[in-house]
């Protein structure tokens, strides 16, 4: 994969940074959505395709991209499809950390360092040219004000902007509801950016130990002492560390 457009976690991480202070919207939801995220964007360099409410390998080869490789990698040595819940909620340590810094690398960020309560070492991001933030921004401004179906890409980038929160930080207050709504419905423009984005807002909700079921056929009953299938494991494989952690990073 060329370096010749952003990926769309490095788009979400862009929008979610606060120019002023450095800092990152919604955390914890953040870290989902990065997840999230990279599904997406390996979705839409063919190398993986849902499969139900299932993520699968269609084409291991690699991106060029080394962060996506390694999901891509992790992915591939399941060795079956895996439900999109159970891979956004798994761990994921370091990995906005992991972006950050590759953000910092290609010039889009500058790192600040400081000190929280005069002690403790921390680093805030500041970006280095906030017209890209702006671009990306009013990708989203002009799908929700003309109401024309975005590309691919801008509506999995909505989705996932949604699911993850940032409606409020990108559109506050009263007078952003409209927006907020508008963007919450870009998410049917994308199947497999609202497959994900689903996930992520099941993982906040605490549902992921659960399958989307269909409802029974009406008139139809389980049979007297019937067991459930037993529930996919859900243990994930640790994501590497990427970069120091040396630094703690302000939320």
């Amino acid at each position: 994969m060329g370096r010749s457009r952003r990926t769309i976690p490095e788009e979400l991480l862009l929008l979610a940074l606060d120019p002023t202070t450095g800092t990152t919207a919604q955390p914890q939801s953040l870290d989902l959505g990065l997840a999230g995220a990279q599904l997406v964007e390996l979705a839409l360099a063919g190398r993986i395709a849902p499969d139900g409410d299932r993520i699968a390998v269609v084409a291991p080869r690699p991106t060029g991209d080394p962060t996506l490789d390694c999901a891509l990698e992790l992915l591939r040595r399941r060795g079956a499809p895996v439900r999109a819940v159970n891979w956004i909620g798994g761990p994921r340590l370091g990995l906005r950390q992991t972006y950050l810094s590759h953000l910092e690398r290609c010039g889009m960020v500058h790192a600040v360092a400081g000190q929280m309560c005069g002690v403790l070492p921390t680093t805030r991001y500041q970006a280095t040219d906030t017209a890209i933030s702006r671009e990306i921004k009013a990708r989203l401004d002009n799908a929700i004000r003309t109401g024309v179906p975005p590309d691919p890409r801008t509506a999995a980038l909505a989705a996932l902007a949604h699911a993850v929160g940032l409606g409020k930080h990108l559109y506050p207050g009263n007078e952003g509801r409209s927006s907020r709504s508008r963007l919450r419905d870009l998410i049917r423009h994308d199947p497999m950016g609202g497959l994900v984005a689903h996930a992520v807002m099941d993982v906040q909700n605490g549902v992921a130990a659960q399958p989307r079921r269909s409802p029974a056929p009406v008139g139809r009953q389980a049979a007297p002492g019937a067991r459930p299938a037993p529930e996919p494991a859900r243990a994930m494989p640790m994501q590497p560390r990427h970069g120091s952690m040396a630094r703690a990073v302000a939320h």
